[in-house]
């Protein structure tokens, strides 16, 4: 029995010495052309007669030196709601120029292979025009073996990028983002030529069976047959020979290999392990690394399925293209050290996910996350938005399936990639649907897909949503009335189903200096007052972000939950922000890393507790949900704690079990404290030799003068409206504006005047009125008031409305009537409240 096993040893070993050694000297040599390269500014057509710039490729052209004036286009707010492809006022082109040499004879085969450039591409060799590429998010690919020198001869290639949108053609995508303010152009990564023989290979697609320890690999060539084409699987680290299979190539130009893989080891998040194939065809070496991964989704359960079994998506976001406009970027998102360092500071946060959002970073990206162990949902940049006539008519399915084919054929290796993202917030339901109906299949590893706000296509590709919430007064309260089914998504009626992926969430965002913006200046005076400190506001953020992710997460009704987001823009005029104070060194806000690390534990705990303000000396029933995400037990206990400031006041423990991906529902009580003041409740998973887990609320104890301040005299009072809107179905009742709840409103229909009239039930004194609207607002209004529903006292009047939350104070008044009497709309729609208050 020794004997045979150590002659399987030595057979094993000859295999893998003599295929090591017959594909030692690759036939495939890849020269690579980043650097600095000439740069100058001039016409679509013609280059420029000098070159007086200097920039890095891969790179952006506003890292020239000198620098170039304003390169690229500038959109103001105003201008992204009619979604112009913006211009270049100064130029309409950037030409790169770089020389290289080629020692010895050229081969038979050479391509130019740009990996990514916007806007729009052209390349001129050695005087000669050889060919343009139009796509911005996937790689051109250049013939230049009629054009090119060797024998130590110079080569001068050119390359022509547009310098804004406007040079894209209009049957392409641009790369709209309603949130962005700047699209600068350039070569932004690699460029290399591919030198070798024939027959070369033009893809190799790898399709892992984790089942069987199989790789299918699907391997194209170029005008061949009756080729032959060796193969081995190779450890990517350690080089060690797993597995080989040889065979020959069809008429169609296209072979077939199944390699057996010894000892196979599965790519998870969690032990990110990596093969790489090697192809030879006698005349070109291709090298693809793959893992040995499958992702799918059960529709029944809602779940992912990673490699057959059901597995969490906890993450974030990361829009490059935002980034790309950020003053802190330089050339982070070129460096392999800090982008290497980024992926781990998210793990550090428990994600395992990331949705790579409307926009492509550059392909060594993807090679990190598949050696970090980072699942990415990939998001082809399209955001075009709702209306029915968002969708550019130039752009047909035809012209869209090219897009979405190179970028497959592109990406289709990497074991990161779990998700084909088709789009965002977008409700076209007729070129996106059909165009990833009609590329699907070229996916041999069948993942699913994700068509933004149009309908999934197929039972088990998915529902994105994003329940911001935050935008709504009473949000975090009424989460105790959610189902934790998202109630955003795919416009069409009925159209989301499982699974659901959360992948935005938060709307709080504060940029990293401490600064507000713009999305949410009007949220943090709501919900803070205008006097919150920059460290009022982090800690804030931070402990409500972390309750909304223990939220989604622990009614278990989703795949996954990805918050928004992880690395963006930072600016006083931007829309959003990410979590960090200082992006350079990868340096989290404090309260970020202390508090949404918790909520995105693998096995986590929420308080299901979200009430912000009690009576005093009153007893009190509260549950916490233990959540585990793993595919072992979790045995530890509960421990709740009644916290003044750092003090302790109450204590009480519970131990706990819960099974490998299942959940446990505790029940505690506590009597609130009878001194008014602030409180936190803490409920904190404990165990010996892990880090507690902690999940945290914030609560007042009132006095009763402080309660009856706080009333909103409004809320479930008889109310009528002049008239009320029906869509679609649905009614949206006048009673919706006070009945306490975040997610109802109120709409008139639309036309001018319309009022809204609360009847407080009795006399009251009265001196604030608080609006808050939907998108359909009143820009001329008056607030009135009445003892009796027919006799009016106007008490405010504006002309200068502006939606959102406003506040309406004035000189304290006897009223049992209030009014809410628009007269000129803000919008072509009418007039919509999600809530009307009324205070003492």
């Amino acid at each position: 029995m020794k004997t045979m096993r150590m002659l399987l040893i030595i057979a094993a070993a000859l295999v893998e010495f003599t295929l090591s050694t017959a594909f030692a000297a690759d036939a495939r040599r890849v020269v690579s052309l980043n650097g600095q390269w000439d740069v100058a500014e001039g016409g679509m057509d013609q280059p420029p007669a000098k070159f007086s710039h200097r920039a890095p490729v891969p790179g952006l052209v506003d890292m020239a030196t000198p620098p170039f004036v304003c390169p690229g286009s500038t959109v103001s707010l105003a201008e992204r709601r009619e979604r112009k492809r913006p211009v270049d006022p100064k130029r309409e082109a950037f030409w790169y120029r770089r020389a290289f040499k080629l020692k010895g004879p050229l081969p038979e085969v050479a391509r130019l292979k740009i990996n990514k450039a916007r806007y729009s591409t052209k390349v001129i060799l050695n005087g000669k025009v050889v060919g343009e590429h139009g796509p911005n998010w996937t790689p051109g690919w250049f013939d230049v073996k009629p054009f090119l020198k060797g024998d130590g001869a110079e080569n001068e290639l050119l390359i022509r990028v547009g310098a804004s949108l406007a040079q894209v053609p209009a049957y392409l995508t641009e790369g709209w983002d309603f949130e962005k303010s700047r699209y600068i152009p350039g070569i932004y990564d690699s460029v290399e030529l591919v030198l070798c023989g024939t027959p070369h290979i033009v893809n190799v697609q790898t399709v892992p069976d984790v089942a069987r320890k199989t790789v299918r690999a699907v391997i194209e060539l170029a005008s061949a047959s009756n080729v032959p084409v060796k193969g081995i699987v190779r450890e990517a680290k350690s080089g060690r020979v797993v597995g080989e299979a040889a065979s020959e190539a069809r008429a169609t130009g296209k072979v077939e290999l199944t390699v057996l893989i010894r000892d196979a080891r599965l790519w998870t998040p969690e032990d990110p392990f990596l093969y790489e194939l090697v192809v030879d065809t006698g005349g070109d070496t291709s090298r693809t690394r793959f893992g040995m991964r499958t992702f799918t989704t059960d529709p029944a359960s809602g779940r992912a399925l990673l490699n057959g079994r059901p597995y969490f998506l906890r993450g974030s976001n990361v829009c490059i293209y935002r980034f790309f406009e950020d003053a802190a970027r330089g050339g982070l998102p070129w460096n392999r050290e800090w982008v290497r360092k980024l992926h781990r500071r998210f793990k550090e946060m428990h994600w395992n996910s990331l949705r790579y959002c409307i926009g492509f970073p550059p392909e060594f990206w993807y090679e990190i996350a598949d050696e970090e162990g980072v699942m990415i949902q990939d998001e082809f940049p399209i955001w075009y938005g709702g209306r029915p006539d968002a969708w550019p008519k130039e752009i047909t399915q035809q012209h869209l399936a090219v897009e979405f084919t190179e970028w497959m054929r592109e990406r289709w290796n990497h074991p990161c990639v779990v998700i084909w993202d088709a789009q965002n917030e977008t409700t076209d339901d007729a070129v996106v649907a059909a165009t990833l109906m009609a590329v699907r299949g070229l996916d041999l590893s069948n993942r699913p897909w994700d068509n933004g706000w149009g309908t999934p296509q197929k039972p088990g590709d998915i529902s994105e949503a994003h329940p911001y919430r935050a935008g709504r007064k009473g949000f975090f309260a009424n989460l105790a009335n959610e189902t934790g089914i998202p109630d955003n998504g795919p416009k069409k009626k009925d159209a989301a189903r499982p699974p659901y992926l959360i992948n935005e969430y938060g709307w709080l965002w504060i940029n990293r200096d401490g600064t507000l913006p713009t999305l949410t200046v009007d949220v943090y005076k709501r919900l803070l007052g205008e006097k919150a400190t920059v460290a009022e506001r982090f800690h804030y953020y931070a402990r409500t972000l972390a309750a909304k992710t223990e939220f989604w997460r622990s009614r278990r009704l989703c795949a996954g939950v990805l918050h928004f987001c992880g690395l963006g823009y930072s600016r006083h005029d931007g829309q959003t922000s990410d979590h960090f104070v200082d992006v350079k060194n990868l340096v989290y806000e404090p309260n970020f890393r202390r508090y949404v690390s918790d909520a995105f534990a693998p096995t986590g705990i929420m308080l299901d507790f979200w009430t912000e303000d009690l009576p005093a000396g009153e007893k009190r029933d509260v549950s916490t949900v233990v959540i585990n995400d793993l595919y072992e037990p979790w045995n530890g206990s509960v421990r709740l704690r009644l916290l003044r400031g750092s003090k302790t006041l109450a204590e009480q423990t519970q131990p706990c079990e819960v099974a490998a991906l299942g959940d446990r529902r505790l029940a505690f009580s506590f009597a609130t404290p009878t001194e008014p003041g602030r409180y936190t409740l803490e409920a904190a998973l404990v165990k010996k030799g892990a880090p507690d887990v902690r999940s945290l609320r914030d609560f007042s104890v009132l006095t009763p003068e402080e309660r009856e301040a706080r009333r909103n005299l409004a809320e479930g009072r008889p109310v009528k409206a002049l008239s009320v809107l029906t869509r679609d179905g649905q009614t949206y009742r006048a009673e919706f504006a006070v009945d306490g709840k975040a997610d109802t409103r109120w709409s008139s229909e639309f036309s001018d005047p319309q009022w809204l009239t609360v009847d407080l039930g009795a006399m009251q004194k009265i001196s604030r009125v608080e609006l808050q609207w939907e998108g359909a607002f009143a820009k001329t209004y008056a607030i009135q008031v009445s003892p009796d529903g027919e006799n009016w006292k106007t008490v405010c009047t504006t002309n200068k409305g502006v939606g959102k939350t406003e506040v309406i104070s004035f000189a304290p008044t006897q009223a049992r009537w209030v009014r809410i009497h628009g007269t000129q709309r803000g919008t072509r729609f009418g007039y919509s409240l999600w809530e009307v208050r009324v205070y003492h």
